[in-house]
């Protein structure tokens, strides 16, 4: 007569291996000390093409005229916008000087106490934006806080931004989608083995 149990349920069952399509957000993610120099140097770069882009467009475009580069999709056009996006709050240039000193400080601070690669790209791209629109309302014309931001990539008919514009849209996006997928900006204490140096150190 066998000693196996009858019962199903109280036989030993194998251990089973991990399964291959195990959501990608349960997978072990790697950090780096070095996630904030990352991002100063995506910040400065975006800046720098920024301020050089905006140069270019000031002594090679004009206000009255529009070059198409994708017919009426994409096009070239110089402005001095005093508002946002769209020109909306013109009259309160001012306002948009100190939100972007607000968001530059919000996000250098987030981004100092990221480990996480991907997020520092998208800090990056955010922080060199807000940056770069803060240098245009507090040193262009007519005057401190006030300057008027430099525009020159036409959207059809919709607004007319520039390369910073370009940048924030961009880290947006990627914040959204890294946002979707799980990925954390630091370590945690239970996730951090000993012996990884770059997850563990703060």
């Amino acid at each position: 007569m066998s000693d196996a149990p009858s019962d199903p349920a109280e036989r030993p069952t194998e251990p089973t291996a991990p399964s291959a399509t195990a959501p990608a957000r349960t997978r072990r993610q790697r950090f780096t000390r070095w996630a904030p120099l990352i991002t100063a140097v995506i910040a400065i770069a975006t800046i720098a093409a920024d301020q050089l882009s905006k140069l270019w467009a000031e002594a090679a475009l004009s206000t009255s005229e529009r070059i198409p580069l994708l017919g009426d999709l994409l096009g070239l056009q110089l402005i001095y916008n005093p508002g946002a996006a769209f020109s909306i709050g013109e009259q309160y240039t001012w306002i948009f000087a100190v939100l972007a000193g607000l968001a530059a400080v919000a996000v250098g601070v987030i981004a100092y106490r990221t480990r996480s690669l991907p997020w520092s790209v998208a800090w990056g791209l955010l922080l060199g934006g807000a940056v770069t629109h803060l240098a245009d309302r507090l040193f262009r014309e007519p005057g401190f806080g006030i300057g008027h931001v430099v525009d020159f990539i036409a959207y059809g008919n919709w607004f007319i931004g520039n390369i910073a514009d370009v940048a924030i849209f961009a880290g947006a996006v990627l914040l959204l989608v890294l946002s979707f997928l799980g990925l954390r900006m630091r370590p945690s204490a239970a996730a951090a083995s000993p012996g990884d140096e770059d997850a563990t150190r703060a």
